[in-house]
């Protein structure tokens, strides 16, 4: 059941996403129409709002957090009523161009398809109830990334923190029957394949680890501003919460008449910055629209994230990490210390290294990426460079991301 509701949700937001590349090239000829886009996005943001009345608490963000809280009794959900309402205003937040990512609403859907049928159609004990939500939360995470290892992983490593047989085999029944759906649907390529070639040298062994020392301190500065975005948002009192995502849609016109591939959660951006900076021929140029790139992702994602709005964050940080990626593997290929067959090998360990510091998750990260991918060949730097990061963010105080955010959250229980 996973399966079905997230390949869906997966299909529907790829396709709007591919529409928006269509869409934004005709308004920027015709600027007449834009007035009119307008108008829908506040209409977008009015519906929005009424569904997201209903529990503003369980139904904003990725929704990890929430479903941390239910399972230490912190919270309670209706599990249908979230369902149906994450999976709708998901669409709404996502499909305009948002900066958020399809794997929290994927979650938090699996977790509550996962209590519904433990609760009304097995009806089990309140203990059961718990162990299928665990299976769900997998079950969303490997549909929405088709990576059944790295759902298991999260669960374990970021949810749970246990490894009890019941729990995790449960959650790998759960979470390759969801990936054998979306195979069936979607297909069996990896939903970000990159073909990488083992290039790993010694020579290159001061180099991943630096790298991982810039990394572990950009994640920090990530987790330091998305836990701090409550603040800025509190500054807006004219606009009632439920309708903040007014801020962010009409952003979207702008950056989108701009460059619409910024736009969205998806990896088509990361499939850009790859082809872009391999098909360049002035690097320093290059470098300078990527940060220019990474400082624009960095941003609107924080005022995505933070609008009261259903969304992940897993696709805007995996983002990020490729245009780290991208800057570091161009500045490397410069200066001569790696090949250019190590480029896209560069760019994958940059990606988990930030999404393992920052969700403070290396396991699932590295999984996780490998299983995007479709390739084992980088393990080595892809486990060093994750570690080296994760231990920097330590050294700096960084926390466990939905463990932070659940702390800051008020339930009522």
């Amino acid at each position: 059941m996973t399966g079905i509701v997230v390949s869906l949700f997966r299909w529907l937001i790829d396709h709007t996403l591919q529409f928006l590349f269509v869409l934004y090239p005709y308004l920027a000829k015709h600027p007449l129409y834009i007035i009119f886009y307008a108008l829908l996005l506040v209409g977008v943001c009015w519906l929005l709002g009424k569904i997201l009345k209903y529990d503003l608490t369980n139904l904003v963000g990725s929704g990890v957090p929430q479903i941390e809280a239910v399972l230490t009794g912190e919270n309670k959900m209706n599990c249908w009523q979230i369902l149906w309402r994450k999976f709708v205003g998901g669409l709404l937040a996502i499909c305009p161009g948002l900066l958020l990512g399809r794997e929290g609403p994927c979650i938090q859907m699996g977790a509550c398809i996962g209590q519904g049928f433990a609760r009304d159609a097995f009806k089990t004990s309140e203990d059961d109830q718990k162990i299928l939500m665990a299976a769900g939360i997998a079950a969303g995470l490997s549909a929405a990334f088709s990576a059944p290892l790295a759902g298991v992983l999260f669960l374990l490593e970021e949810v749970t923190t246990s490894f009890k047989t019941k729990i995790w085999i449960t959650a790998l029944a759960a979470a390759l029957a969801a990936d054998f759906v979306t195979l069936v649907t979607l297909g069996a390529k990896p939903s970000m394949y990159l073909k990488i070639t083992p290039s790993f040298t010694q020579a290159n062994l001061f180099v991943f680890i630096a790298l991982g020392c810039v990394i572990g301190i950009l994640a920090f500065g990530y987790q330091y501003t998305i836990l701090d975005l409550k603040f800025f948002y509190s500054k807006l009192k004219a606009i009632p919460k439920v309708y903040h995502s007014i801020v962010p849609l009409l952003l979207t016109i702008p950056l989108g008449l701009w460059n619409a591939k910024l736009l969205g959660g998806s990896h088509d951006f990361i499939n850009y910055v790859i082809d872009l900076s391999l098909g360049s021929k002035d690097w320093l140029q290059l470098l300078k629209l990527l940060v220019l790139f990474f400082v624009i992702r960095f941003v609107f994602s924080m005022i995505s994230y933070g609008a009261s709005v259903p969304g992940g964050i897993f696709m805007p940080i995996l983002s990020l990490g490729a245009i780290i990626g991208c800057i570091a593997g161009i500045s490397l290929l410069q200066f001569g210390v790696i090949e250019q067959s190590q480029y896209l090998g560069v760019v994958l360990i940059s990606m988990a290294a930030y999404f393992g510091a920052i969700e403070k998750a290396p396991f699932t990260a590295i999984v996780l990426l490998t299983e995007m991918a479709g390739s084992l060949a980088q393990v080595f730097p892809l486990v060093l460079v994750t570690f080296v990061a994760y231990v920097v963010n330590e050294w700096f105080g960084g926390r466990p991301i939905y463990t932070a955010l659940r702390e800051e959250m008020t339930f009522e229980n």
